[in-house]
């Protein structure tokens, strides 16, 4: 059997599920989760090799309609550029809900001329799952599909199907990373993703998205890793937020990354936090290309 080599993207709508599927299919968090909609902002490379195949997968931002800030406006040009070079798009959608997103993304890919697998996500909610064969024929229509697979991300259901369909589907060719690499993300980056994730699930709808976090500092030693963070705001009073009444917000926030980050280091870590006010910076795309964001635009 000859080796086997793709990248895959994982396409669709903010919040429905792209990084659950990620984090599920490695067993293992790769990708930052959180029921708030615009939570992925960079390309999450996750690299599953298994035998004689390799899947890289792409998880892309969710593709925001409406958003005029600079920070949405690179998000859009990131997930476009994801689908450009891929060999083969997960497009994800929830359930029933096919809207004015979904739509714009399909046509899209329609203009790529690439592979497209729909997937159907959160089957789990489903109370008859009789409608699925229905809503299946209907989507089934649209797009000339490459395959159609429901499945739940969250509680791995018929994971193993989707996987099939991918290996199928993906060109005989050479590795291209080593066997035992996850990720091509580094500590830096994977610990400031897992600090925004808990600042995100503590705050309120609006602010967690004028918020970044930026590693300055790491210093590591056999048993302690001591780590110092800024994490980023628009202004002032949205500073005081994070910090919360006598600092219970941002400590609650670093409390909860540090346990995550000692499992993931299996040492004990020294989270040091505090916040920045940097004024407009998810309007300003010099700042954003600072932050790392659209570095490539």
């Amino acid at each position: 059997m000859e080796n086997k080599f793709g990248f895959v993207s994982l396409s669709g709508r903010t919040n429905v599920g792209k990084s659950t599927l990620l984090n599920s299919i490695f067993q293992k968090k790769i990708a930052i989760t959180s029921r708030k909609p615009q939570t992925t902002r960079n390309r999450i490379l996750g690299i599953l090799t298994e035998k004689k195949s390799q899947i890289v997968f792409l998880d892309t931002p969710g593709v925001h309609l409406g958003y005029k800030r600079q920070l949405n406006k690179v998000m859009n040009k990131i997930a476009s550029h994801c689908y450009e070079e891929v060999d083969l798009v997960l497009f994800l959608i929830d359930r029933f809900k096919w809207q004015k997103e979904e739509e714009n993304i399909l046509k899209s890919l329609k203009n790529l001329n690439k592979p497209v697998v729909l997937v159907i996500n959160k089957i789990d909610r489903l109370r008859d799952k009789t409608k699925l064969l229905a809503f299946i024929k209907d989507i089934s229509e649209k797009f000339n599909f490459l395959s159609i697979v429901p499945i739940s991300a969250l509680k791995k259901d018929n994971l193993m199907e989707l996987k099939k369909v991918i290996l199928n589907n993906l060109e005989v060719g050479p590795h291209h990373f080593p066997e035992d690499l996850l990720t091509e993300f580094s500590d830096n980056f994977y610990i400031s993703e897992i600090i925004r994730e808990k600042a995100i699930n503590r705050l309120g709808d609006e602010l967690p998205y004028r918020l970044n976090v930026v590693i300055e500092k790491i210093n590591d030693s056999k048993k302690l890793k001591t780590i110092y963070a800024a994490v980023i705001t628009e202004s002032a009073s949205q500073k005081g937020i994070i910090l919360g009444k006598q600092g219970s917000m941002i400590k609650a926030i670093g409390t909860a990354a540090r346990k995550e980050l000692e499992k993931e280091f299996s040492k004990k870590v020294n989270l040091q936090l505090w916040v920045k006010a940097n004024k407009n910076w998810t309007n300003d795309i010099n700042k954003l290309k600072k932050f790392g964001l659209g570095a490539d635009f």
